[in-house]
């Protein structure tokens, strides 16, 4: 029998749990993987499943569905979009990461001494 070789699942997580990703597995249209590695975070998205409807007489157009967990805080024309706000938040959290000055990084002395112990010398 022949095995064919398959990285993505021989090796599927490629980043450290304690550094900020850098690189992903891309996928395709559909979601599933190309086996190649793109040297960059990953943007946040999400996709809802949802499965096609079967053919009715009636070819009106239906209208789509606002998923908001029954929270009644989505309409039809207003919809929370989080994936922009993650984005914003991962090049927030970049920039600070950025700051090699302890005193820029705004935080308590006890979260500093937690942050200075992580980050390697």
């Amino acid at each position: 029998m022949l095995k064919m070789s398959n990285p993505f699942f021989e090796r599927p997580i490629l980043n450290s749990p304690y550094e900020c990703p850098r690189r992903h597995w891309e996928l395709d249209a559909q979601g599933q993987p190309t086996q190649k590695v793109i040297e960059t975070r990953r943007r946040a998205e999400f996709i809802t499943p949802i499965p096609k409807p079967r053919k009715r007489k009636d070819s009106g157009k239906q209208e789509e569905m606002v998923f908001d967990e029954g929270k009644g805080l989505l309409t039809q024309t207003q919809q929370y979009d989080p994936t922009s706000i993650i984005n914003e938040l991962r090049q927030q959290v970049d920039q600070w990461r950025g700051l090699t000055d302890p005193r820029h990084w705004q935080v308590t002395p006890e979260t500093a001494s937690l942050i200075s112990k992580t980050i390697p010398s």
